[in-house]
């Protein structure tokens, strides 16, 4: 029961049933009793709240305790159900694995019985295939000794053939690289002279024509002839005095003052000093590679001065003399022992290149003996599994050095 319908609101308007007069609950002695009746309301309905909430508590209590009890009743059962269950489970899985036992036990005793089997089985296929293979091998051994025999001889056949044809190719290059050989060498001295004396003439000889391999006729720069020289050029490895000869025919042929024999610096002659460049032999100039310019310059400076001096005396002399006297005069020498000088220290660095090259080669020969060594390895790994004895591969000719040389 709320305060709201037990109290009257202060304000409301009465009317006495007496006087009929209208007044409100406020005004008069009606407060004080209005004050009395709100405080005994308010007690009232505390009192009433306190019971009811204790009995809704006692009802909780008691619904809570009821619901515990079923609570605990249906434990006990699905317990109790739950054990006969896992109890048939256990049951049940022990006679399966007393089952599985018994048949792992069966299925090892089938197995080892099997392996007896197989193996007593592999045991024949083994000597059957063994026996096979014998007789198998022995007609192999004897067809594959046969064809060695018949490759052996072909093979045989083909290497002295070849060998035959390398000789031939061997002779064939040796002497086309000494003829391209020294067809560079007249090509290079050829081109030197050009660019170094633009206003002389440099004709090439002609294959097959006599004359040597260059002439190079000297022209003032007034486009007076001053003279000729004749150059001859031989790539060889050793020196041959017919060639001193050959140049003065060939000089008398194309009417040259001066004749240069330009070599390799092991072709020289015998009686020339360790290390000398060129040198005058038996009136023909005779130089290598390396100074050939630098002489050329010096003769040809010869022959203008040689030139100039017939024109300033006219008369005096034929002009072989003057050529002479001028080629053996203090000042050529001079001017020679400068050049010489220039060139000995030019040997001096050709030496040290030498020495380098050497060395190189020295360890590329053995890493090729090392190389020969590990393949005579492998073939005489080869025969020793051939159990046959291969064909010896001789394809160097036994006249050849080992170096190459001629």
């Amino acid at each position: 029961m709320s305060q709201e319908s037990l109290l009257l609101a202060a304000d409301t308007r009465v009317i006495c049933p007496h006087c009929k007069q209208e007044f409100s609950l406020e005004q008069g002695f009606a407060r004080q009793a209005l004050a009395t009746v709100i405080a005994a309301s308010s007690q009232s309905l505390g009192t009433l709240r306190e019971q009811e909430r204790l009995a809704a508590e006692r009802s909780a209590e008691f619904k809570a305790a009821e619901q515990a009890q079923a609570a605990a009743v249906r434990a006990a059962e699905l317990l109790a159900a739950e054990r006969q269950s896992f109890e048939r489970r256990l049951a049940d899985q022990a006679a399966q694995l007393q089952g599985l036992r018994a048949e792992q036990v069966a299925l090892r005793e089938e197995r080892l019985k099997l392996k007896d089997e197989k193996d007593g089985l592999a045991l024949e296929v083994q000597k059957r295939l063994e026996a096979r293979l014998a007789e198998r091998e022995g007609m192999v051994r004897a067809a594959e000794q046969q064809r060695t025999a018949l490759e052996k001889a072909e093979l045989q056949k083909t290497i002295d053939a070849m060998a035959a044809k390398l000789v031939e190719a061997q002779a064939k290059a040796a002497q086309g690289s000494q003829q391209l050989q020294g067809e560079v060498l007249e090509l290079a001295i050829e081109d030197g002279l050009r660019r170094a004396f633009p206003l002389d003439g440099i004709e090439e000889v002609k294959k097959g024509v006599r004359g040597g391999d260059v002439i190079q006729r000297i022209v003032t720069r007034s486009g007076q002839a001053a003279g000729i020289i004749l150059w001859e050029t031989k790539r060889a490895r050793e020196w041959s005095p017919s060639w001193i000869a050959k140049l003065k025919d060939d000089m008398r042929g194309c009417a040259a003052e001066v004749g240069v024999l330009v070599t390799m610096p092991t072709a020289v002659p015998r009686d020339w000093l360790p290390g000398q460049l060129f040198g005058l032999h038996e009136e023909v100039w005779v130089s290598t590679w390396s100074p050939a310019l630098q002489l050329a310059e010096a003769l040809r400076a010869g022959l203008l001065e040689a030139h100039k001096q017939r024109l300033m005396s006219a008369g005096k002399g034929e002009k072989m003399e003057a050529v002479y006297d001028y080629l053996t005069s203090p000042q050529f020498a001079q001017k020679l022992k400068a050049v010489y000088g220039t060139f000995q220290k030019m040997r001096a660095e050709l030496e040290q290149e030498r020495s380098v090259t050497q060395q190189r080669w020295a360890r590329r020969e053995k890493q090729l003996q090392a190389g020969a060594a590990a393949l005579l390895g492998v073939g005489g790994d080869i025969q020793g599994l051939a159990q046959l004895a291969l064909p010896q591969l001789e394809l160097e000719d036994p006249g050849v050095p080992p170096d190459g040389d001629a």
